[in-house]
C-alpha cells in the first residue's frame, strides 16, 4: 500500500498550472503553485528534473544548487559515479539529503539522459513515477516519523528542455501519481494493459510511442 503524501506541483506559468489543475483536480492532496523553486515555503522533499549525469548548472536544477550550495551537486555526481558507474537510467530516482532542515531532501530523477526533446516518450510518466517509488522507499525505510518525507514538491517534468507540451507534461505526471495512489493488488496482464492504455494514450489516441 502506498504511503499518503502532499504532493505540490510548481510552475511559474499559468498555463502549465491550468494543466495541472486540469488533470490533478480528481487527485486527492494536491497543490497546485504558480510560482519559482526559490519562492517556496519549507517542504520535505523537492524533485530534481535531471540529466543522467548530475549536471545541474541549468533551468530549475541551476536554482536547486544556488539555493542548496554547490556541494550537493557534487554528492549528487559521487551517488551516480558510486550507484550507476556515471550513468543514472531513466526511470531512476534517489534521495539526497540536503543538510538544510526546512528542506531536508531532494530527489534526483533524471527525465533524459542529456538535454533534448523527450515529446512523444513516456519519459515524465517514468520520472514521476521512478520520484515516487524513490520517496516511498525512502519512508518505509525510516523508523523515525520525523525524518519521513510526507511533502513532496514536483517541477513540471519534461517541460523545459525537454520540450514536452504542458498538458501532456500533466497527463503523464497525474497518471504516475494515480498509480502509486491505486497500485495493483495482482499481476496479471489485464493490469498491465490498463495501465499501459493510461500511460499511452489520452482520449481515445495514442501520444506515447
Amino acid at each position: 500500500m502506498s504511503l499518503p503524501l502532499d504532493l505540490w506541483l510548481i510552475h511559474p506559468e499559468a498555463e502549465m498550472c491550468d494543466a495541472f489543475r486540469d488533470r490533478f483536480q480528481e487527485l486527492p492532496h494536491v497543490t497546485v503553485m504558480e510560482c519559482r523553486f526559490e519562492d517556496l515555503p519549507p517542504h520535505d522533499c523537492f524533485v530534481t528534473a535531471a540529466n543522467s549525469f548530475g549536471i545541474m548548472n541549468a533551468g530549475i536544477d541551476a536554482a536547486v544548487v544556488n539555493f542548496h550550495g554547490y556541494d550537493l551537486m557534487k554528492r549528487i555526481q559521487h551517488r551516480i559515479l558510486d550507484l550507476y558507474l556515471g550513468e543514472q537510467p531513466l526511470g531512476t530516482s534517489f534521495i539526497e539529503p540536503t543538510g538544510n532542515p526546512d528542506y531536508p531532501y531532494v530527489a534526483h530523477s533524471p527525465t533524459m539522459r542529456v538535454p533534448g526533446s523527450i515529446s512523444g516518450t513516456d519519459k515524465v510518466y517514468a520520472a514521476t513515477w521512478a520520484s515516487l517509488l524513490a520517496v516511498y522507499q525512502h519512508n518505509i525505510s525510516q523508523q523515525d516519523e520525523a525524518t519521513k518525507i510526507k511533502t513532496v514538491a514536483f517541477p513540471a517534468m519534461g517541460a523545459g528542455f525537454g520540450c514536452v507540451p504542458y498538458r501532456e507534461v500533466a497527463r503523464q505526471m497525474a497518471v504516475a501519481y494515480q498509480h502509486y495512489l491505486d497500485p495493483p493488488h495482482r499481476m496479471d496482464w489485464q493490469a498491465v494493459i490498463r495501465r499501459q492504455q493510461a500511460i499511452a494514450y489520452d482520449e481515445g489516441q495514442q501520444v506515447v510511442r
